[in-house]
Formats: C-alpha cells, structure tokens, sequence
C-alpha cells in the first residue's frame, strides 16, 4: 500500500491563490527538495510519520470539506503524491496542488487545480524552475511568483511576459511577509498596467503568531 510523509493534515480558511478565503483542507507532505531563503514551513522538511494514502483519505473525509490543498514541503518530491492526487479527484474532491515548479507537473491528473510557485532570484533557488512546466499549463492551473524586491518583480513580470502568462492562467503576485510591503509590490504592478492578482498570505493576517495548523 502507498505511503506518504505526512506533516499535518488539518481544516482551515486558504490563504493563497484564486482560492483564498474559503475553507479547505490542508494535506502538508514533508519533505522539500529545495532551500528557499523565505521558506515559512520549515519544519515540514522532517519526514518522522507516514501514512497510508487509504489513511490519508479518511482524515480528510473526517473534515468534511469538499476542497483540499496537497502541498508541502514539497509534494510532488513523494512519487505516491501522483495516486493521491487521483484519489482525491475520483472521490469529487475540488483538488488543489501547490509544487515549488522544481519538478515535472505535466502527468499530474487533469482534474487538479495545479498552482506553481516560480522562484525569483530573490529565494536563492531559482536556477531550479523547470520551465517546461508552463507550457503544460491550461485555464484550470495559477502560477505564483513570491516577489521580495524590485528586482524579483521585475524578473516575475518578465517571466509573466515572454511566456504569455496573463490570459491562459491565473497570475498572482505575493510579496514575502516582512520584506516588501503590499503597497510598493501594488505600486509597481499598477504603474506597469500589469493583469495579475496581488495575493496576500491570508492565513497569516488571521493567524500571525501561529506556526502550524493555518
């Protein structure tokens, strides 16, 4: 039976993407195979506890919401990701995936809401993003860009440009929490007329002292 390395499972209200606001379940996976300079999870980089996917699946129906996030750490470093994903779509879940772009999305199930999370030079990795993963993106799919400086959102608006982003999927732009105010990132993104969505991490102006859980 599939296993996975399992974080946290837990209900709360989506604090990024298209989807913030609502309530969804979290699946946090352990595990990342990447460093991020302005990484917030870092304690999901320990793999202590697995779970079996069947396992999995019944706390999520315990929590009773019909839309669930899988991310991580990152989740896709777990081949068993692959038959949850699947697994949660064939039991009418809304499914979302949320992966650093570091690794191939494109045989992820055509059912799931795919947001990746392009790197800017400013989280220290971005030498990693796998750019073929944008041109396997459809309507259904967001790409992210956490931006902490002018030199990350010019680079995340020259991504946005040469690979046609804006109106095939949703584009948002977040800048890290205690780095770049909303206000300058907004500022910028007005000034360029640029059609993406400033995402703000929701979960943190609800919860700003929690560490895990939100």
């Amino acid at each position: 039976m599939s296993q996975l390395y399992v974080h946290e499972i837990y209900l709360s209200i989506q604090g990024e993407s298209s989807r913030a606001g609502l309530p969804c379940t979290i699946i946090r996976l352990a595990g990342c195979n990447l460093e991020c300079r302005w990484c917030d999870t870092p304690q999901a980089r320990v793999q202590e506890r697995q779970m079996p996917v069947g396992e999995i699946l019944a706390c999520v129906a315990q929590l009773k919401c019909n839309r669930v996030e899988v991310t991580g750490g990152e989740p896709l470093a777990q081949s068993a990701a692959m038959e949850l994903l699947t697994r949660l779509c064939e039991a009418n879940y809304e499914t979302l995936l949320e992966t650093n772009g570091s690794i191939d999305v494109s045989n992820v199930d055509g059912r799931v809401k795919r947001i990746i999370d392009v790197k800017c030079p400013g989280s220290g990795v971005a030498d990693f993003n796998l750019w073929t993963n944008l041109q396997s993106l459809g309507p259904r799919d967001e790409v992210k860009f956490v931006i902490a400086n002018r030199q990350d959102y010019d680079y995340a608006r020259d991504v946005t440009l040469l690979h046609k982003l804006i109106g095939r999927v949703e584009v948002i732009f977040s800048p890290v929490v205690d780095e770049l105010p909303a206000s300058e990132l907004a500022k910028w993104i007005i000034a360029d007329r640029l059609d993406v969505r400033l995402g703000l991490q929701l979960h943190k102006v609800i919860w700003p002292d929690a560490n895990g859980g939100v």
